[in-house]
């Protein structure tokens, strides 16, 4: 195959050897150890289990799992564009960075849908927010994400540029292929995944705000949580998702009018900015959980691991004393 010179200067420039490479480094670095902290408190330390915390245990899971694969992309870029690991690997990695973009998206928005029962229908959602309604909801969520990039999976995502000496993974795709599939699966793919669960997540976030302006003031700890929570998922759509998807709709739509590269190396780019919502996440796990405030609070203070031996401790005395308080109770009826 043989690709344009422009694109040949974007494959071996700096952006795409160095900027990308350097920031998928960072947020390996800084998202990997505070979504396994954040898997920890979640699966082991805040109990009990309550829908928003799944939600956030999922969530922390994806990050996590793709923090993971990064370094897979780090060494591609950092060695001009050559994907030396195999085409497995290669699928795994692309479906991971689709997968990771939406069943955050998709959680996001449960998350949203939880808060949204909780504030507004507190007492009649108490039957529909059980943890095993949304251990549930979560597992349809994997699912569909999944089933969402079995595409990548099965499809062949390496191609060697003869011009250049590299395999390149996803970054060069077959004419045939994107002609006849991927201009039809990514704009239905991203209105499904992105698109729809945005116009969710809004309303919900705005209807959790206008009830909690009509509440007292003695909930005004709530409102700032709820303010900032909203503000940081509207980052996080803003930011991190919603320029991925409009450039990827863009560049399928211009590559049934035209061949231009260039609005597809911007949709890389913007990519490549999107991944900093790994390190986003976890202020959103902190700041929709008084749960997850507490743990941290008591990590940070180093009492996390005391209080919990602590908490054993009391807890099996106590037991030691009710048992010995029987024990004497039924030793004066035998004597009486």
């Amino acid at each position: 195959y043989f690709v344009s010179e422009e694109t040949k200067v974007f494959l071996q420039g700096p952006l795409l050897t160095s900027f990308v490479p350097t920031v998928y480094t960072l947020v390996f670095i800084i998202s990997v150890p505070l979504n396994l902290i954040a898997t920890v408190l979640f699966g082991c330390r805040v109990h009990p289990k309550k829908p928003a915390g799944i939600y956030m245990l999922n969530l922390a899971c994806a990050d996590l799992l793709f923090g993971l694969l990064l370094p897979f992309k780090i060494s591609y870029r950092y060695h001009g564009n050559d994907w030396i690991y195999g085409s497995f690997l290669c699928r795994v990695v692309t479906a991971a960075f689709y997968c990771n973009m939406y069943c955050s998206v998709l959680l996001i928005m449960g998350i949203s849908i939880d808060r949204f029962l909780a504030v507004v229908y507190p007492l009649k959602s108490l039957t529909w927010r059980s943890p095993l309604t949304a251990l549930a909801v979560c597992l349809a969520m994997w699912v569909l994400a999944l089933s969402g990039v079995a595409p990548l999976l099965i499809s062949e995502q390496t191609l060697y540029l003869s011009d250049l000496n590299i395999t390149t993974c996803h970054d060069v795709q077959d004419p045939d292929i994107v002609q006849f599939y991927h201009v039809y699966f990514f704009p239905i793919y991203s209105t499904v995944f992105f698109f729809i669960p945005l116009i969710f997540t809004v309303v919900f976030y705005t209807c959790i705000i206008q009830a909690l302006a009509a509440t007292n003031l003695d909930t005004r700890s709530k409102k700032t949580r709820a303010m900032i929570m909203t503000v940081l998922v509207l980052v996080l759509f803003v930011v991190c998702f919603a320029p991925t998807n409009i450039i990827l709709m863009v560049h399928y739509v211009q590559l049934v009018h035209e061949s231009s590269d260039r609005s597809y190396q911007a949709y890389l780019l913007s990519l490549c900015v999107g991944t900093v919502s790994c390190c986003l996440d976890p202020l959103v796990y902190y700041f929709g959980s008084s749960q997850c405030q507490r743990q941290v609070a008591a990590l940070l203070r180093g009492q996390g691991l005391a209080r919990s031996k602590s908490s054993s401790s009391s807890t099996r005395t106590s037991r030691w004393t009710d048992s010995t308080r029987s024990d004497i109770s039924h030793s004066k009826t035998h004597c009486s």
